[in-house]
């Protein structure tokens, strides 16, 4: 990002979009392997990474830790079915729902930039 929007606004939203397509594709694989023997729940700790971006300069270190996967874990302890899954698509199904709300209001925060910057330039 350059120029007009290498603004803090702008690289925050953009990166908390990055952060809600990996959760993504995350609960996605999720909720496909619901019935796969032996399959563990995965997680992005999106709060983490978020904190962890505000407090970092610059994009390198952040995608290197999401493609690295330090972000992401694996539910190991909790018991699902007989066969080892872990799998409850309800729950996953509700991370969804709040992964959209997420993205969302991160939506909405660009568009109040953008519309901030619109008035800026009618007044210049």
């Amino acid at each position: 990002m350059s120029g007009l929007f290498n603004t803090t606004a702008f690289r925050i939203v953009e990166q908390g979009i990055n952060i809600m397509a990996q959760s993504n594709r995350i609960i996605s694989h999720n909720i496909s392997n619901a019935d796969t023997p032996g399959y563990k729940t995965k997680y992005l700790y999106f709060e983490g990474i978020l904190r962890d971006k505000i407090n970092t300069r610059g994009t390198e270190k952040f995608q290197k830790e999401l493609h690295m996967g330090t972000a992401m874990y694996v539910d190991r302890i909790t018991k699902g079915q007989p066969d080892g899954n872990n799998v409850d698509n309800d729950n996953q199904q509700a991370l969804f729902a709040k992964n959209r709300l997420r993205y969302d209001a991160l939506v909405n925060q660009l568009n109040a930039e953008f519309e901030l910057l619109r008035t800026a330039m009618r007044r210049s």
